[in-house]
């Protein structure tokens, strides 16, 4: 076999699945088991910020089910993931270690924009259905135990996310704390999502129409699947005919309704949930056509392996949606598009010709790239703070695609672009960073301060320039016919920490053009 094994664990805010892949170049990724064992983790956390213990012991038992599975299977490679209620556990770092110890499988915790990131991901197994869906203006809404992520596509681009704490399971338990039946569930939760989904919808819609919903989620998923459109593809309705099915099991008891549509009663409540969650978001946006391509987080860790490992090529391009969140956002807090455009060139140029000298990765590059657009956010609150505030903003904006410590990477790295970096080590900001991430730090904000300053009066007065490495020297060759005076005399600070960081001293060289 020229492939691998792969397995894939979610332990979920309802329940802990696994997946068994098989690997290969010539047909990519192929499942080859499916197990779910049903417990509701996310009620108990969200209540509490604990796991009982008497969740702990059966997590246990059933990570070590799942592992002599993946033993059976041959299994020579997986990972495992904590979400949403793993997250918001108090003690997590002690839970991760007794499971380590106890079952010898290590859960990894997943942000928030990361567990998106991947969901998103697992929809591009669907190939060519996905790249065709998302041609026209979509939204994608991924329902998850503790909160919704509606994530807007345009032209083939994310233009928007952002999520709610409207999540399934919170939501079922604020109707039992009202003690609702659930004939009043449509009436009670449409009051509650509503009001955020108005602010939502003045935020990102605005006059933009949306044409199509997909939908990741573990209860109505299943049922839409079920459901073909007129070429007989499986998982489509129009916005017609999900509302008769809404209207269908909102009539019925949980036990017909169990029946009639092939789930667990158990799991009916949070169906309905689930099924108004999405109507509300189809009211809002007024879309015609949704789609469950009726994929799991295992299916996208499954991917992002499969892509790392070169068995798939990515039919969609997941970086360049990074950097449309991070346009976006730009411009959401009156970011100047030529400032940020002349201050990523420089940067990446000066990032790609001192490679040997940094010993930076792709991935930091990204990073940097991201930096170079979110470094003047903070303007639109203060400019006198404005490292802070570009840091607080940064932080308090998910950008789909990054963890959450390669978004503190990217706000720091904006931060000490407009502040002396040597107070980094006094603040409380370098808590919790590693050595190799301060490191990572350090070398984008002085690869940054540089960029900005040449272009300190921020009129883009260098038609080209052109990056080397002699001696001891970055030299930067700049061909312009502005006066560059004050870009000079400003240079000296910036280029003093460069210095210090990579021991080489970035100088300026004119050559004025006639």
């Amino acid at each position: 076999m020229t492939g691998e094994i792969f397995a894939a664990i979610d332990v979920g805010s309802y329940e802990m699945a696994l997946k068994i892949f098989e690997l290969d170049h010539k047909n990519g990724v192929r499942e080859l088991d499916h197990v779910r064992h049903r417990m509701d983790l996310g009620s108990e956390t969200y209540a509490t910020g604990q796991i009982s213990s008497r969740h702990v012991d059966e997590m246990m038992k059933i990570l070590s089910d799942f592992r002599r599975i993946m033993k059976g299977y041959g299994a020579t490679r997986y990972r495992a993931y904590g979400t949403s209620a793993v997250r918001e556990t108090r003690d997590v770092v002690i839970l991760r270690d007794l499971i380590k110890q106890r079952t010898g499988v290590t859960v990894d915790v997943l942000s928030n924009s990361e567990q998106r990131f991947l969901d998103y991901k697992s929809i591009a197994l669907k190939g060519g259905q996905f790249q065709e869906v998302i041609k026209k203006p979509t939204a994608i809404i991924d329902i998850g135990g503790g909160s919704i992520q509606i994530s807007l596509f345009e032209k083939d681009a994310l233009i928007a996310t952002q999520n709610l704490k409207t999540g399934v399971l919170r939501l079922r338990a604020l109707m039992q704390r009202v003690h609702a039946t659930r004939p009043r569930y449509f009436e009670l939760i449409s009051e509650l999502v509503n009001t955020q989904l108005a602010v939502f919808s003045r935020m990102y819609l605005k006059d933009r129409k949306i044409e199509n919903l997909i939908v990741i989620d573990d209860y109505v998923s299943p049922v839409l699947r079920k459901m073909t459109n007129r070429d007989g593809k499986a998982g489509f309705a129009t916005s017609e005919e999900y509302r008769g099915f809404l209207e269908t099991s909102g009539d019925i008891n949980a036990n017909a309704v169990a029946r009639k549509f092939g789930t667990p009663e158990e799991n009916v409540p949070l169906l309905y949930v689930s099924a108004i969650l999405i109507k509300c978001i189809l009211d809002i946006t007024k879309a015609e056509n949704i789609w469950a391509p009726g994929v799991t987080l295992c299916d996208g860790i499954a991917y992002e392996y499969a892509e790392k490992k070169d068995y798939i090529k990515a039919p969609h391009d997941f970086e360049h949606d990074i950097i449309s969140c991070a346009q976006n956002i730009s411009k959401r807090y009156m970011g100047s598009k030529s400032r940020r455009e002349t201050l990523q060139h420089i940067a990446l140029e000066i990032f790609d010709n001192t490679v040997k000298i940094h010993g930076l990765s792709k991935r930091d590059r990204l990073l940097l790239q991201v930096a170079t657009m979110l470094h003047d956010c903070g303007k639109y609150i203060s400019m006198i703070n404005l490292g802070d505030c570009c840091y607080n903003i940064i932080m308090s904006t998910e950008i789909i695609g990054l963890s959450h410590m390669e978004r503190r990477i990217v706000a720091n790295v904006v931060r000490y672009n407009h502040m002396p970096f040597d107070s980094f080590n006094s603040s409380g900001y370098v808590e919790g960073i590693s050595h190799d991430d301060y490191l990572r730090i350090a070398k984008l904000t002085a690869i940054l301060r540089v960029a900005n300053g040449l272009d300190r009066t921020h009129k883009q007065k260098f038609r080209d320039i052109k990056v080397t490495v002699k001696n001891r020297e970055l030299v930067i060759n700049i061909d312009t016919k502005s006066d560059i005076t004050l870009e000079k005399g400003l240079f000296t600070n910036r280029a003093e920490f460069f210095e210090e960081v990579f021991g080489i001293m970035p100088v300026i060289k004119q050559k004025k053009m006639a």
